[in-house]
């Protein structure tokens, strides 16, 4: 008999993230003007219902993406929203924002974690071994101190193409370079001081989950891929409150 499939706990929004997301609302929109003060950390607290480091963490994430501005003894006032890239797409990205490279990543969760679960019972062998390729590229990239940004998404969009859904696909041609953003981003999460360290880490990551889709187990496939890309969430999310 087959197991059950169970699905994967959707990721936790943090407090933080929800105070971020409203007061970007309110600036955007037009309902905190540009040039008014933000309220007091006391009011902020009580509007939201959290503790004083969320908010301040908030309001860090805000100034560094260019929203609002500390100004000594007169406290937190608003920017004007700077405007977005000309394209019209749902997937421009600025990727001076890290909020923006969080959001991209919550998009792929949706949709690569259950193509690593289709190409497990759809993908060929040629396919399975376009796979393997792109995860040996960039091995050898890293090992011989090379970019592995492009073999990184080969990796990715190898395993689109596995599901047979050519939708899937083009859902990560569409993404292009905002698939891996670690080559764009101009803040890098702390553990990528030790570059090397960092990439063998998620070098790991990619292992699993082609190890998974080798041996065509869903569960396991879905959860590799759901933990790597839940993991680049979590490093990117050390952004925002770094000073």
């Amino acid at each position: 008999m087959n197991k059950p499939r169970v699905s994967a706990a959707p990721r936790k929004v943090s407090l933080t993230e929800k105070v971020i997301a409203s007061l970007r609302h309110e600036i955007e929109s037009g309902q905190r003007e540009p040039g008014s003060k933000l309220p007091t950390e006391p009011v902020l607290t009580e509007q939201f219902g959290v503790s004083r480091t969320v908010v301040r963490e908030a309001i860090a994430a805000l100034k560094a993406d260019g929203l609002l501005e500390p100004r000594q003894g007169a406290g937190v006032f608003v920017l004007s929203p700077q405007a977005r890239s000309n394209e019209t797409s749902i997937f421009a990205v600025d990727y001076a924002q890290v909020s923006d490279v969080l959001e991209i990543l919550e998009l792929r969760m949706a949709v690569e974690i259950e193509a690593a679960g289709l190409a497990c019972t759809r993908s060929s062998v040629a396919q399975q071994t376009k796979i393997y390729e792109a995860m040996a590229k960039m091995e050898r990239a890293l090992e011989k101190g090379e970019p592995t940004e492009q073999a990184d998404f080969e990796f990715h969009s190898a395993i689109a193409a596995a599901t047979n859904n050519r939708r899937f696909a083009e859902f990560l041609e569409h993404l292009g370079d905002k698939t891996i953003p670690r080559a764009q981003l101009r803040r890098r999460p702390p553990e990528a001081k030790d570059q090397k360290a960092y990439m063998q880490m998620i070098m790991g990551e990619h292992r699993r989950i082609y190890d998974a889709i080798a041996a065509r187990d869903e569960d396991t496939a879905r959860k590799a891929m759901r933990d790597h890309l839940s993991l680049s969430q979590t490093r990117y999310q050390k952004l925002l409150t770094q000073r």
